[in-house]
């Protein structure tokens, strides 16, 4: 190690580059990047290993899986045109979603210079995300009968709870109320996945779509199980929809957790909602939630469910995080999925 480099630990290069410690050690195990030992066996970043790693981040945020990264690393740029493309989109849909905001405030100020000031609403609507959506209903038992309005819905919303909190019910109240979702249940793996392969094969494109995502998921280290299968009818099936799924993590194994969890992220900003259930570590990592994502806690005194920040010290942070290590994990999935905690 240069004594004139400047290397940073995992910490400090995971905040450098905006990303978690977590995407940091997936890069080096991924043979992607080889940070430098100390003496005690530390890792250290050093100028190119952040220059390569500031690379590999630019690259995910594009949407590339892991594989498809190590290819461009290596000068293939095959990847590149449909990323760029999909990026593209992305960036065209926010941009109008952008000027159709700029037009509402246009004709709030004619308004206003016109002596007809605006309204708190219009004003209030303006700062929200451009996917809210709003529903008010009464919580379901063990709440009582509570009043429950869900509003600035965010591109990934995470359910979270202890055993017996009620997540399950509030989840369904979700999808009640709320315009446009519906409930994926337990069952969607069922019989080898006989409905989802039954939808894909009623529905090319729908087949087209799953089969592409797949692929992704593949190559970002996931196993192609019924399971995973299921889960991507679920969130590709209808544009029109959006699934509240139960425990996602369902019969997936830990490295197709990570790989759903990154597809999930990849999505981009104008895709739809997603509310999902888990209490796995490595589909909701603390350390990576972005500003698109959102946390709802149904707290284990049977308190009304409320969003949680993921910053240590806020609110309700040590209970999801300690509904995340709790020990009955690892008891309910047992045999369906391979567990382990995750060390941040």
């Amino acid at each position: 190690m240069s004594s004139s480099a400047h290397y940073l630990n995992p910490s400090d290069a995971a905040d450098r580059l905006g990303i978690s410690q977590k995407a940091l050690r997936l890069y080096e195990q991924r043979g992607l990047i080889t940070p430098v030992r100390t003496a005690a066996g530390w890792r250290t970043y050093g100028p190119a290993d952040m220059a390569r790693a500031g690379e590999i981040a630019a690259l995910r945020a594009l949407g590339l899986s892991l594989a498809q990264v190590a290819r461009v690393l290596k000068g293939d740029t095959q990847e590149l045109a449909p990323a760029l493309a999909a990026h593209q989109a992305r960036l065209e849909t926010e941009a109008r979603r952008i000027a159709e905001t700029v037009g509402k405030v246009r004709i709030l100020r004619a308004g206003l210079a016109g002596g007809e000031p605006p309204r708190m609403q219009e004003l209030a609507r303006l700062a929200r995300p451009a996917c809210e959506v709003v529903a008010t209903f009464e919580l379901p038992w063990p709440w009582g009968g509570e009043r429950f309005e869900l509003r600035d819905v965010r591109a990934i919303n995470y359910i979270i709870g202890p055993l017996g909190s009620g997540k399950t019910r509030f989840a369904k109240a979700i999808a009640e109320h709320l315009p446009g979702a519906i409930f994926v249940d337990l069952d969607r793996a069922a019989n080898d996945a006989a409905d989802a392969r039954a939808r894909m094969e009623a529905d090319p494109v729908l087949k087209q779509r799953v089969e592409q995502a797949l692929a992704w998921l593949v190559e970002e280290g996931a196993t192609a199980t019924p399971a995973l299968r299921a889960l991507l009818v679920a969130i590709e099936a209808d544009d029109t929809q959006m699934p509240v799924i139960d425990m996602i993590e369902q019969g997936l194994d830990q490295a197709s957790q990570e790989a759903i969890a990154s597809y999930l992220r990849n999505r981009g900003s104008g895709a739809r909602p997603l509310f999902i259930m888990t209490r796995s570590t490595a589909i909701l990592d603390l350390g990576a939630v972005g500003r698109d994502e959102a946390i709802i806690l149904c707290p284990a005194n049977h308190s009304p469910p409320s969003r949680v920040a993921p910053i240590p010290g806020a609110p309700g942070y040590e209970a999801v995080a300690t509904c995340l290590a709790a020990p009955e994990v690892r008891a309910r999935t047992e045999g369906v999925i391979a567990w382990r905690p995750q060390v941040a």
